[in-house]
């Protein structure tokens, strides 16, 4: 085992729960002790023996390929060793135990996603479990009996390195800009992503649409169907017309459709997890997903009232009188900002971190919903040269003084029609003031119920 990280770990811990002896490398002297697993060997997989190895497993924060491949795995290759991860060691583990795999990849919206599908399977009654690139680790659920349903949220590194794919169902949302480090460019890393589709040979696959990526894997997909395949279509931006299955976003509604006919409508207005048009494209895919595991229409309807989001992202905190808390700490770039900014009207923003390339000059159509600015950490004085003369910002510094501020405001607006809402959304990364954006999005949350005459927290 290289890397003896969260995933890295878990493989130990099943090699071991197996009767197996690991044999484990990492980079770092003391994660060995740190383990503190009984049964464990260290070896020096550099320029040790390699006598008795007959597979390599490698972490995914392992680079195996881009920008260049670590000295093991290169090892490895010179060997003549397969190189594979948690994710190919699961699949393999499974082969034969008769649960369905539902597996979802995408640059945005996985774990929204993956949270929903479960709680749609769960809503039906079904047995149903989540991991991989989201909460547990592949190897930490249990062994899933024979009719039950497994989520995964799968990134591109765990794509990428598997060498056994194999879910019954399989998802990708879209492709934006991401990890192009490690996969020598936006190619590469749209092949880490089809290899879901290629290697794994779905039963179903839901794919977005509304990048051209997804318009050609979904027209490979359709131009190679053998008797039992599905291949269903998803977007958030336009009704869906063509042959074959498809979902998207009609107002506030997904709408099913086969053949370009409307076989049913999920309505999302109300639902408050489910906010934004990007939230639609998830819900498209979630839906589509338990669609093809058989779930019907009624039970999807009813289910996605009930969804309660994930944290951090949109997690609506509680309310103050008229105005809504909304923390959506994930947001660490523009990109993920520019959805929460689209969600709502009336805005009094929480902005601001450890920067990222690019700024926030690429948010300028949302502008005119701010009603003010509330700028925090590093980026804070940058963040002020883009809004000047476009928003009314004030430099808050920290946290707790925007959140002040920002509720005092909101509470004073008395504006009609739309509501007012605290928006904690900050378009930058977590590390100058917090340790990470979870850590930001809990000192938020703890702000916002401490104010007094907050109702619904936690609510939608």
């Amino acid at each position: 085992m290289l890397g003896l990280g969260k995933a890295g770990r878990s493989v130990v811990e099943a090699l071991l729960a197996g009767g197996a002896t690991p044999v484990v490398h990492d980079d770092n002297p003391r994660a060995v002790a740190d383990l503190g697993l009984a049964g464990v060997e260290q070896a020096d997989l550099i320029e040790g023996s390699w006598d008795g190895i007959d597979l390599l497993a490698a972490s995914p924060g392992i680079t195996h390929l881009y920008p260049t491949p670590h000295p093991v795995i290169a090892r490895a290759w010179g060997e003549g060793v397969p190189v594979d991860n948690e994710i190919g060691l699961f699949f393999r583990a499974i082969a034969r135990s008769g649960a369905f795999v539902v597996a979802i990849t995408g640059t945005n919206g996985k774990s929204t996603t993956t949270a929903l599908i479960r709680h749609l399977v769960e809503a039906a009654g079904r047995p149903v479990q989540m991991g991989g690139n989201i909460g547990v680790p592949v190897l930490g659920l249990a062994a899933p009996a024979p009719g039950d349903v497994v989520v995964l949220e799968l990134s591109s590194y765990q794509i990428d390195q598997a060498r056994l794919i194999a879910p019954d169902v399989a998802l990708f949302l879209n492709l934006t800009p991401d990890h192009y480090d490690r996969h020598g460019g936006h190619g590469g890393y749209f092949a880490a992503k089809r290899r879901l589709f290629e290697v794994g040979r779905p039963r179903v696959a839901v794919i977005g649409v509304d990048e051209a990526e997804g318009r050609f894997l979904a027209n490979q997909r359709r131009a190679g169907r053998v008797p039992g395949e599905d291949t269903i279509a998803i977007s958030a931006e336009r009704p869906l017309g063509g042959r074959g299955r498809s979902f998207s976003r009609d107002g506030s509604a997904v709408v099913e459709y086969r053949d370009g006919d409307a076989l049913a409508r999920y309505e999302l207005s109300g639902i408050g997890s489910l906010r934004g048009v990007h939230n639609a494209q998830n819900a498209a895919a979630a839906i589509a997903a338990v669609r093809g595991l058989g779930i019907a229409p009624p039970v999807i309807a009813a289910a996605l009232k009930t969804f309660p989001g994930l944290a951090h992202r949109l997690e609506q905190v509680g309310r103050r009188g008229r105005v809504l808390f909304i923390n959506d700490s994930k947001a660490t770039n523009a990109d993920a900002a520019a959805r929460a900014l689209a969600s709502f009207g009336r805005l009094y923003w929480i902005a601001g971190g450890k920067p990222k390339e690019g700024g926030i000059e690429s948010l300028a159509p949302f502008f005119p919903r701010i009603v003010k600015a509330y700028l925090i950490g590093e980026a804070a004085d940058a963040f002020a040269r883009t809004l000047e003369g476009r928003v009314p910002y004030v430099l808050s510094g920290d946290l707790a003084t925007a959140t002040a501020a920002a509720a005092r405001d909101a509470a004073a607006d008395a504006a009609e029609g739309e509501e007012p809402v605290v928006l904690l959304s900050p378009a930058c990364a977590s590390f100058d003031q917090f340790p990470n954006f979870e850590k930001r999005g809990d000192v938020f949350r703890a702000l916002v119920e401490a104010l007094p005459g907050l109702s619904n927290p936690g609510g939608s």
